[in-house]
């Protein structure tokens, strides 16, 4: 059984995260105990109530922070910039993991590349559109190693956690490995979907299970949504989440749910679109998670096809024709032209988000569907440096004005799909000349960015904009292919 800081540190961490040590709550949960966890809480227990007792000097006493071999790196902005996401891959690259007790890191036991600044773990999603631009460096053997972990997670796990942390193992990301497969097999051959069979499905039945909870009904289809069957305070954000009182039951239940989807947090999880008090994440169907369901199931098909077992085949690829039905019913909102959200029970949401572009992405929307979309997209969502993730200004990180990478692709992806070309790569060069100015002046890849006033740094969300930044490099390399360059 794998146990949580707060399992395994107890009245300690309370007293760590309540007692606000530490800015970001995230930081003592990655700290590496220096001794064992029975030791710490011996002399943590006999030393508590001394009058000169300094909880964070005991800390530190303790615990020692992970090296990061980015920590010393000095950016050269006099290069080009994918010069310089060359340089700093080594720089995000993380050797295969040591078990250490006590601490929250679940080892891995391939090298993988991390997002950068606060995120020092692998990140599930993330992951593939780093590979993007791994791909493009030609570092194929790092991204079979990352699919590697991947499929090592899945089958020690069950699933693939959010990311490497013990704190994650109760909820995923949303499902890309089908991609990353798929990308693997794009660049060593169709033999890599034989290889992955097992573990896509056993992602799949995750999803699927009963047991996890992450499927509802919408009419006579069976649909997935975000989940997280803990309801109390995340272990990362424990000072954060604490004091947080829900409209609806459950309200922790909503919040882990919304980290699953990745869009942590937005006016979308909202019901009243503002207060995270009203989060209700778990009750809401997503398009884009389906979306990525059904590539899933198609991906799974494909691999029992080439393995020579066309009955399965022929299942998944039915479960991918209903799904896709699905999607084309329950999802496209006639009245807004664009493909939004349900909430169960309740029927389509109302709301506009680049959620949109993911039906376009996978190719399973029709040319009008398209057309309306890219029209929304122009009229709207198009601004200087690119496209914010909503329309609505809440202050949280997914919402306006910022703009996030991996959501750039799939929309210049989707779109160009479709035959909007001058669309899609006028995107393409504003997002790639917000990455090189931000870039030339403080010699950093952003984790997001603000794309309506370029002088401003992205702002919103529980931590200070992290740099490094694996899903932007490897975003703006794509882009930069896709350009032509």
């Amino acid at each position: 059984m794998i146990k949580t800081p707060d399992q395994v540190f107890g009245e300690l961490f309370e007293a760590v995260q309540l007692g606000e040590v530490f800015k970001d709550s995230k930081t003592f949960v990655d700290l590496i105990p220096l001794f064992s966890p029975e030791k710490i809480l011996n002399d943590f227990s006999q030393e508590k109530n001394d009058r000169d007792f300094n909880l964070e000097k005991f800390v530190w006493r303790n615990f020692k922070a992970q090296s990061i071999a980015d920590s010393d790196f000095v950016s050269d902005t006099s290069i080009p910039l994918s010069d310089h996401i060359s340089v700093l891959w080594k720089h995000l690259t993380r050797e295969k993991d040591k078990a250490i007790e006590g601490s929250s890191l679940i080892p891995l036991p391939h090298p993988y590349i991390v997002p950068g600044g606060r995120f020092k773990e692998i990140y599930y999603w993330d992951s593939y559109f780093t590979m993007l631009g791994l791909a493009e460096h030609g570092h194929i053997s790092m991204i079979e190693n990352m699919v590697k972990n991947f499929a090592y997670l899945i089958e020690t796990i069950g699933h693939i956690p959010n990311g490497n942390r013990s704190y994650f193992v109760s909820r995923s990301q949303p499902p890309y490995f089908s991609l990353m497969v798929s990308l693997l097999a794009k660049l060593k051959g169709e033999e890599i979907y034989i290889t992955y069979l097992p573990f896509l499905e056993k992602e799949y039945q995750f999803w699927m299970h009963p047991d996890s909870k992450r499927t509802l009904k919408v009419g006579e289809y069976t649909l997935n949504r975000y989940f997280d069957n803990k309801n109390y305070p995340r272990e990362e954000s424990y000072a954060e989440d604490v004091n947080l009182k829900g409209v609806f039951a459950d309200p922790m239940l909503h919040l882990r749910a919304a980290c699953e989807s990745g869009w942590d947090f937005s006016s979308r999880w909202l019901a009243d679109r503002n207060s995270l008090e009203q989060i209700r994440a778990a009750d809401i169907i997503p398009v884009d998670l389906n979306c990525l369901m059904l590539h899933l199931e198609n991906v799974i098909s494909k691999g029992y096809q080439l393995a020579g077992d066309t009955a399965q085949g022929d299942k998944y690829n039915q479960l991918y024709e209903k799904r896709k039905e699905a999607i084309l019913t329950s999802f496209y909102n006639r009245d807004l032209g664009a493909f939004v959200d349900v909430v169960h029970n309740e029927g389509q949401s109302s709301q506009l988000t680049l959620a949109m572009v993911f039906p376009l992405f996978f190719e399973m929307a029709n040319q009008e569907q398209a057309y309306s979309i890219a029209a929304i997209i122009e009229e709207k969502f198009l601004k200087a440096g690119g496209l914010p993730t909503t329309l609505i200004d809440t202050g949280q990180q997914w919402d306006f004005p910022n703009g996030w990478a991996p959501l750039q692709w799939i929309a210049v992806k989707g779109l160009d799909n479709y035959g909007h070309h001058t669309l899609a790569k006028e995107i393409t060069q504003r997002w790639c000349s917000l990455n090189e100015k931000v870039f030339k002046q403080t010699g950093k890849m952003m984790e997001k960015y603000n794309i309506v006033d370029l002088s401003l740094e992205a702002g919103g969300g529980e931590y200070d904009v992290q740099e490094g930044f694996g899903w932007t490099n490897g975003v703006y390399l794509a882009m930069q292919k896709y350009l032509g360059f």
